[in-house]
């Protein structure tokens, strides 16, 4: 199988990334005098297996194989793919174990928060999907004290609030962040900056964000390890001085810049545990919301309309 145009990038020294649409996802090779081997963190969007099998042959040529696929969360742009993935690659799935109802088929996240604002990808996040997967047979539970076998150098760092089980990596070497949505890179409740992968430093997406304390919390967790590179979810590589400034300040300064004024999760979270979900808090819609609705609504009209007349 050949794939034209597979480009992708290198973050440091054995991790290699590919943009698909808006998110990102990545290779993690283990250095000279550990265990020979690779792994993919995250999945993608759906129908992009093939744009990720490319990119490991690109990087490790034909017939690469993981050890072993990493989840820094189950959101379905960080898993679209993972089904067709596994019928090529049977390989184990590792994930925080809060996260495991939502990959055995045993819970739904909390819905998205449209509300929120920013930008189009938040009204467009109902639309994404909510039923769980069910990958039990490969899926591997995480244990954050000792890390994922197959990357020993990398420490796993269990950064919740975008979603229960979320996760980061981060090799101290040489202070490497591969971080999830825990905080991301570009703006991503706006579709210019994500989809043209515009840089800005800003906290998890709101849209799809159900505990915003611990979401604080993560962010200046992962800020006191002053990364000298992070490679995010969504939006490019960051580096040096600029990230670790940039990221002080949004550890600073989150419920400022990062949380949202209004929506479903702002004042109170969602509730969930090992078996998933538990409490969502109510849903209030805002007059804004419905005109924005509505008038989403009339242009989708209008455009199947002149799609009939043609």
């Amino acid at each position: 199988m050949k794939l034209n145009n597979i480009k992708y990038f290198q973050v440091a020294q054995g991790v290699w990334g590919m943009r698909i649409m808006f998110v990102n996802v990545y290779i993690i090779a283990n250095r000279r005098g550990f265990p020979k081997g690779w792994v993919l963190v995250d999945a993608g969007v759906q129908g992009s297996a093939k744009r990720i099998i490319a990119f490991a042959e690109a990087v490790f040529g034909a017939g690469a194989k993981p050890s072993a696929i990493v989840l820094t969360h189950a959101h379905s742009d960080h898993t679209g793919a993972l089904e067709d993935l596994l019928m090529h690659w049977d390989v184990p799935v590792y994930a925080h174990e809060l996260e495991v109802p939502y990959l055995t088929g045993k819970s739904s996240y909390p819905p998205a928060d449209p509300t929120v604002g920013e930008g189009i990808m938040s009204l467009m996040s109902v639309f994404f999907r909510k039923a769980p997967l069910d990958i039990s047979r490969n899926l591997r539970v995480i244990d954050v004290n000792e890390g994922v076998p197959e990357i020993p150098e990398w420490k796993i760092i269990h950064t919740p609030g975008h979603t229960p089980g979320h996760i980061s990596l981060f090799l101290p070497l040489n202070t490497t962040l591969v971080v999830g949505d825990a905080f991301v890179t570009t703006k991503p409740e706006s579709a210019f900056y994500a989809l043209n992968n515009i840089k800005k430093i800003s906290g998890p997406p709101r849209y799809m964000t159900t505990n915003w304390e611990a979401a604080a919390q993560s962010v200046r967790t992962l800020a006191d390890l002053q990364p000298r590179i992070a490679a995010t979810g969504h939006g490019p590589v960051v580096r040096g001085r600029e990230l670790q400034e940039a990221l002080r300040n949004l550890a600073d300064n989150f419920e400022k810049l990062a949380v949202p004024a209004g929506g479903r999760y702002a004042e109170q979270a969602a509730v969930a545990d090992e078996s998933g979900v538990t409490y969502v808090p109510p849903f209030h819609s805002t007059t804004k919301f419905k005109v924005v609705v509505g008038l989403l609504g009339a242009l989708a009209g209008f455009a199947v309309t002149r799609g009939l007349v043609k």
